[in-house]
């Protein structure tokens, strides 16, 4: 047969697991302890007729035990889900707890209240942005900057010795006997060679290219500047062949046909020109004639 005092004594006096003694009192630890508090009243184990309210997933029930299922473990405790809404699960409190002590239904009803002001504030950090506090590992940086450091040691010693070794090669210190020597693969040096080959003929490719050739506008002028160093050639050859007399007739005769054919299609460009603008400037002449009333004369005005 169960008794409370006796278990009680046993606790309080002698050892419990739940038990927490700090400076400002004693607390209890067991997750069914309505209170927190350890104390006659409040203990969930010296007690056969407890009640008490639990969290499961933010949904809140209300647990009951009593003497008559003390025999029962595994239905020693009876749950009740209470609903979300706080007037509704005090209504369901009052229910259950109507026959019970008033102690117990105080604490209980104080215990969702609290548990209900919890949940608010939940939801509202939750919905509210703040910053992540995040560790730096120390060790793990430390390693990382001696691998950085041994890595770029060592690309620095592969790159110094692959040059070496490319100068060495071209200037033929090993031969053909150096593949028995070092067991280093020929086809890296071969692409780099040739890698080199290309970029010299690409320099070359493009020292010889030539100039780019432009068009532009502007034949009268040109023509112009021809006719005139054509007139300054004739004459300046004319009067060398007074001068010297060495000028033959043909040339001459050469030279006088290609100034007439340069003067004439020179004469008709500048005639072509000159044609639409004489045209536009031709206007129609109008008679007017003008009659007087008094003296019956009549007078003619041309526009």
């Amino acid at each position: 047969m169960q008794n409370d005092e006796v278990i009680w004594q046993v606790i309080r006096h002698k050892h419990c697991s739940f038990m927490s003694k700090i400076e400002t009192g004693i607390f209890c630890r067991n997750p069914y302890n309505v209170t927190g508090i350890c104390n006659r009243s409040s203990c969930p184990l010296a007690n056969s007729r407890y009640a008490t309210i639990r969290d499961h997933d933010g949904v809140f029930y209300l647990y009951m035990k009593t003497i008559e299922r003390a025999h029962m473990p595994n239905k020693l405790w009876e749950r009740v889900k209470l609903p979300r809404n706080y007037e509704k699960a005090l209504e369901i409190i009052d229910k259950h707890l109507m026959y019970w002590p008033k102690f117990l239904a105080h604490k209980t009803k104080q215990r969702l209240t609290k548990m209900t002001q919890m949940r608010i504030r939940m939801r509202k950090l939750a919905l509210k942005t703040r910053e992540k506090i995040m560790t730096t590992p120390r060790k793990e940086k430390k390693r990382e900057a001696r691998r950085e450091e041994k890595a770029e040691k060592a690309a620095v010693l592969d790159k110094s010795i692959e040059r070496e070794l490319l100068e060495r090669l071209k200037k033929g210190v090993y031969g053909d006997a150096y593949k028995d020597i070092y067991n280093y693969p020929f086809d890296k040096y071969q692409k780099v060679l040739e890698g080199e080959e290309m970029q010299l003929d690409t320099e070359r490719e493009e020292e010889e290219e030539e100039p780019e050739i432009e068009y532009v506008e502007g034949y009268d002028e040109l023509e112009e500047e021809d006719d005139i160093e054509d007139f300054a050639g004739f004459s300046i050859d004319n009067s060398h062949a007074d001068d010297d007399n060495v000028g033959s007739e043909e040339e001459a005769e050469a030279v006088t046909r290609k100034r007439e054919r340069k003067e004439s299609a020179f004469a008709s460009r500048r005639f072509e020109k000159d044609e639409p603008a004489a045209k536009l400037k031709k206007k129609p002449r109008v008679l007017v004639e003008v009659e007087h009333e008094d003296s019956g004369v009549r007078q003619k005005a041309v526009h």
